[in-house]
């Protein structure tokens, strides 16, 4: 692990995240919580998340869960971001944006009328591929991953394990909090 990270001048340590299909994503560890005597990490990406969505004939966005990390989608995604000086980062968990981007102006956000339903994204490109638009957009939630710790990094906690261990680390967090 790194103990130190100059991003942005963030002090925090660094490990990198393996999901089961050897993917993998650098990650600053926000906290660790112990459950059941097992220690688990809570997780923010170093570079910027991004999920990119399909816009429909109502100019609505459709959310794209699954894609493969080949497709010609993401391809086009990359040339439009690398106009930008960014790179598309096909990692675990979720696609990453690298670069320096923009911080969010969110007083032009709220005057745009945005619907509450896509308030928690902020659109950075779109881009056009056989008649279809897409947009990758930045999540303005904060975008956590639960990991657990193993040698010098951690390893995603998917599936059914998630679903039994999020709410235990959840009421962990609660504790500590007051």
């Amino acid at each position: 692990m790194n103990d130190h990270n100059s991003k942005d001048n963030y002090e925090a340590q660094t490990l990198i995240l393996n999901d089961s299909n050897g993917n993998e994503l650098f990650c600053y560890l926000e906290q660790i919580v112990k459950v059941e005597e097992k220690e688990y990490a809570l997780l923010t990406p170093v570079d910027t998340p991004v999920s990119l969505f399909k816009i429909n004939e109502n100019d609505e966005p459709e959310l794209i869960e699954k894609i493969e990390k080949n497709e010609q989608v993401l391809k086009n995604a990359d040339a439009v971001l690398q106009e930008h000086d960014l790179k598309l980062i096909r990692s675990a968990v979720t696609l990453t944006v690298s670069g320096e981007l923009e911080e969010p102006i969110y007083d032009e956000l709220e005057e745009d009328g945005i619907e509450e339903e896509s308030e928690t994204y902020e659109l950075l490109v779109s881009f056009n591929l056989l008649e279809q638009e897409y947009g990758l957009y930045i999540p303005l939630d904060p975008f956590f991953i639960v990991g657990k710790l193993i040698d010098q990094g951690a390893l995603l906690i998917e599936d059914d394990e998630f679903d039994k261990v999020q709410p235990l680390i959840e009421s962990e967090l609660e504790k500590s909090s007051f």
